[in-house]
């Protein structure tokens, strides 16, 4: 990833300078152009802008404390990926050195990195994000989610858990569908189309969310309880595994033992809150 980070800025004609802990890791960088600096401190001394991912924060912890004071007066952009509390930690380390900070996350692969269609998300003080936001849209699509350093991380995780949840539900219909027979592109032509409809679902539910109104003029989840029988039933029959629709089942009788069985899916979100509730 940071091979790909440090390619982007060089493509948009962004003077690069780059250091990795492996050296010939940066070899086909400094042949585009970037400059090689042999340590992390000429690093930091090259530029008011540093642009920081490693492994974990421990690692990073472990490249920048022995020349903390070098970043006085610069802005660190950490995409280090870690959790909010982390984030933030960071940031009050960052800050008690005269530093600005942005806490990031990426939201491709690397292949994905300078795509202006991909998101970067960040976090951090909004003068700091405005200063530096040309020079970050040559990674991606940057946006700012305001001055809580740790929601870059918190969205991050959250929407990883979408497109987990997504892929793992694709990949279990795929399986049901190619059971017999059937191809998994010819599939996914359809489930992409579907995607589209459900998106829509998500919009007009976020707002029933937001209001924590659930208006059941749509699929109830008491009808979306007896829907979901007939996958596991399908998938079942073609010696599939079950374990994911079965756990969606649990959640759906959760919520109608919590009172919901009248109201749009929406309301699932109410047991996702109190794990205990319709227990």
């Amino acid at each position: 990833m940071g091979t790909a980070l440090a390619a982007a800025f060089l493509d948009r004609g962004h003077p690069t300078t780059v250091w990795n802990r492996s050296p010939e890791k940066a070899a086909a960088l400094v042949e585009r152009g970037a400059r090689r600096a042999d340590d992390p401190a000429a690093a930091i001394t090259a530029s008011r802008l540093i642009v920081a991912c490693v492994r974990d924060y421990d690692a990073l912890h472990e490249v920048l404390d022995p020349v903390a004071a070098d970043l006085a007066g610069r802005t660190l952009v950490n995409l280090t990926s870690g959790s909010p509390e982390q984030a933030r930690e960071m940031a009050e380390w960052a800050e008690s050195l005269g530093a600005g900070y942005l806490d990031g996350g990426i939201m491709t692969t690397p292949p994905g990195v300078g795509n202006p269609d991909m998101m970067f998300l960040y976090g951090g003080a909004n003068d700091t994000f405005t200063a530096h936001r040309p020079a970050l849209a040559a990674l991606g699509d940057p946006l700012h989610l305001g001055a809580d350093h740790g929601l870059a991380s918190l969205y991050d995780t959250a929407l990883l858990g979408t497109m987990w949840a997504t892929f793992t539900g694709w990949l279990h219909g795929a399986a049901v569908v190619t059971a017999e027979g059937a191809e998994a592109v010819a599939f996914t032509e359809l489930a992409n189309r579907w995607l589209l409809a459900v998106s829509g679902f998500m919009t007009r539910y976020a707002a029933q969310v937001d209001e924590g109104e659930y208006p059941g003029d749509d699929a109830t989840v008491d009808i979306q309880i007896a829907t979901i029988d007939h996958l596991i039933h399908a998938a079942e029959a073609r010696g599939v595994d079950n374990a994911l629709p079965r756990l969606l089942k649990d959640i759906m009788e959760r919520a109608a033992d919590a009172g919901h069985a009248q109201d749009s899916y929406a309301s699932v979100i109410e047991v996702l809150r109190k794990p205990g509730a319709g227990a």
